[in-house]
């Protein structure tokens, strides 16, 4: 079985026979057991050695030591002016000189004994399954997946290409339309156009400018000839199949200029017409319409007329706007109950964040990567969007009931575990890295007493990937912890390891950070952020191989800086970008928060980026949550799981037969149950 189908089911807790049984099963079993902390839950009499490679290669084994190979202890034992006298001549002889050859280590530090490894390491249950059975759970998986609504993220979407590349498309139904573009741009299989509109090129022509040229602006296109040609084949079928092309008159002025650009030649008469029309400079647009209703003072008229040529899903989109301009409430609620439900969930974390009376923050995906907008002080005295609170709260209320009609008693008799409740529902996952560990965005979880967390990144094929900590306190004020500030603020609070800057063939950077030293410390920190970013130029996460992850360590450790073994979460940065907030923590609350986020970003130091588009997940798991979702489509809760036929937790529970457990790290089948109608 190929790696990528295994190591999505490493992520689902499940390692994969290949060979059958293993004399040597049980000397595996111990050995997963001893050197990763992976209990066999089932299929024990299957382990075989390889699993031991494997495992290790996701967990984290041969990684490269960091500048200061005695961390911790060795740079708390050094001063400030011997870590910036370290760090300067290591800068010298790589971007002074340029060499990158070998990795540069501390002058000052000395020898240290490293002892046995005692440390209290979490005991993590997987499974052992046949190879046919991990082609089912692949089969279930990608078929989930594509019937999803929701854009994917960087590893679904290249399981779902490998499955296609190895067994087809046959059986399979896309529903995304952003799957289909980025299946379509892949393969260039015109099968992925037929439920395509026209429009939908000019997204896939700037999602290929993106991607595969690394430009952000469509306005200055220089295609090659080959996906000109590609281009002009698409329009010509898509104009074929539809005489629609109205929704093009949204982005007339781009049309024309794309047409220009692959020199297209109109040779029927749909082709002229739609040729001409796109250079008329006259816009029949329904956005056209909608706006010119709304000029005229009839926001219900303008909702009805939406809803009619684009559908439901518009309306709510637009909610803010027709609530400002004079709509009625109540005569809006009836597309809430026609939109789909993750529409309506996003809608509802929208109103229950409370007033927007301060300054706002835009977030929006695009090609996968989060980008924002920080409202300015002119922009918000001329903002015409404003909803009265008691509109906002009986909105929220009218959502969440809808969301209960339409998911109540789907499943039968269910048992949900207390801690569900602080796992975020799985909304916008598609700028989300995978891999082991890996929660829904806005998840929380409680950090232990008498632990420390070591945060790390590792990384070839780049010189500098460098892992910084952001403190924010209640007014959002920044402190950094970085390469850049860390020489004085060393300390038993926070350690770092030292900016390795020779990591072409290998590099890797820490963060130890013991939550009550670090609290007595920076008292006015709030929450800290973790982040990646590429800092060699030119250079993003996917042109290099990247991985990131945190560790819970004792407060006294064995001396080993990297322990498989102590891995809480370890997964692929690959994004599209130089720049990844991985997690955060919140100090009040002492509780670990998945922020796992690529971001559209060109910035190269930690310290200069806008954190606003991060608060809304910090709150995400108290909007709603796993807990609340199953509390909806139960038919009935028990409190004994034995008793269940659907048991959510991630404990290692009795089951009675037939029953199916759901854990926090399922994101595939709970997005089926949220998508249900």
């Amino acid at each position: 079985m190929k790696e990528i189908y295994k190591q999505y089911l490493f992520g689902a807790h499940m390692l994969v026979n290949e060979t059958g049984p293993d004399p040597h099963a049980f000397e595996t079993a111990f050995s997963l057991a001893n050197l990763f902390g992976i209990r066999l839950k089932s299929g024990a009499e299957l382990a075989e050695a390889e699993m031991i490679r494997f495992a290790g290669e996701q967990l984290g084994v041969d990684v490269p030591d960091p500048f200061y190979r005695t961390f911790p202890a060795g740079v708390r034992a050094l001063s400030p002016d011997q870590l910036l006298f370290d760090q300067l001549v290591h800068y010298t002889m790589t971007y002074g000189f340029g060499d990158f050859s070998r990795p540069g280590h501390s002058l000052w530090e000395t020898d240290f004994e490293r002892l046995a490894f005692k440390e209290n390491a979490e005991i993590r249950d997987f499974s052992v399954v046949t190879e046919a059975e991990a082609a089912q759970r692949i089969d279930e998986a990608v078929k989930g997946f594509c019937a999803a609504t929701r854009p994917l993220d960087a590893q679904k979407f290249a399981l779902v290409s490998q499955y296609i590349a190895d067994k087809g498309k046959e059986g399979l139904s896309f529903a995304s339309q952003d799957l289909q573009i980025r299946l379509l741009m892949a393969t260039r299989d015109m099968d992925f156009a037929k439920d395509l509109h026209l429009n939908d090129i000019l997204k896939l022509t700037e999602r290929m400018w993106f991607e595969v040229y690394g430009k952000d602006n469509p306005k200055k296109l220089n295609l090659k000839n080959k996906d000109r040609k590609f281009l002009a084949r698409l329009i010509k079928d898509r104009l074929a199949a539809s005489s629609d092309f109205i929704d093009c008159y949204e982005r007339q002025a781009r049309w024309a200029g794309l047409l220009h650009h692959i020199h297209f030649k109109a040779e029927t008469e749909k082709e002229q017409i739609f040729c001409q029309a796109m250079r008329s400079g006259k816009n029949h647009s329904v956005w056209s319409g909608y706006e010119k209703q709304l000029a005229a003072g009839d926001a219900n008229a303008a909702a009805a007329y939406l809803g009619k040529e684009k559908g439901s899903g518009a309306v709510i989109r637009q909610m803010n706007t027709l609530l400002s301009r004079g709509a009625d409430a109540e005569a809006l609620l009836p597309y809430l109950k026609r939109c789909g439900s993750v529409l309506l969930i996003q809608l509802l974390m929208k109103y229950a964040a409370g007033p927007d009376d301060g300054a706002r923050s835009f977030t929006f995906l695009r090609f996968g990567l989060l980008r924002s907008h920080q409202e300015t002080e002119e922009e918000k005295s001329r903002r015409r969007t404003r909803i009265p609170e008691q509109i906002r709260s009986h909105l929220a209320a009218c959502i969440r009931n809808e969301l209960e009609r339409r998911y109540k008693g789907r499943l039968g008799k269910v048992y949900i575990d207390e801690a569900m409740k602080k796992i975020a529902l799985p909304v916008s996952e598609s700028s989300s890295q995978g891999g082991f560990g890996v929660l829904p965005k806005g998840s929380r979880i409680p950090l232990p007493e008498g632990k420390k967390i070591r945060a790390f990144t590792y990384w070839e094929k780049v010189d500098d990937v460098d892992l910084s900590v952001i403190g924010l306190d209640a007014e959002d004020r920044q402190i950094e912890f970085s390469w850049r500030t860390m020489a004085g603020e060393q300390s038993d609070a926070i350690t770092y390891s030292g900016d390795e800057t020779s990591g072409y063939q290998g590099g890797s950077e820490f963060f130890d950070i013991e939550m009550e030293a670090f609290r007595a410390r920076y008292p006015s920190v709030k929450y800290m952020i973790f982040c990646d970013n590429v800092f060699t130029y030119g250079m993003r996460f996917a042109d290099c191989v990247c991985r990131a992850g945190y560790m819970m360590r004792d407060k006294e450790d064995s001396g080993e800086i990297f322990e498989p073994k102590t891995v809480s979460s370890s997964y692929t940065v690959n994004c599209l970008s130089s720049f990844a907030y991985l997690f955060g923590f919140d100090l009040e609350r002492n509780e670990f928060v998945w922020l796992n986020s690529a971001v559209h970003s060109r910035e190269q130091v930690a310290g200069e980026t806008d954190l606003a588009l991060l608060k809304p997940l910090f709150a995400a798991a108290d909007t709603l949550n796993v807990y609340d979702l199953f509390r909806m489509l139960a038919a009935e809760i028990t409190e004994k799981p034995e008793e269940a036929e659907i048991v959510v937790s991630d404990q290692d529970v009795k089951l009675q037969a037939g029953a199916e457990q759901i854990h926090s790290w399922d994101t595939d089948r709970l997005l089926q149950l949220m998508e249900s109608r």
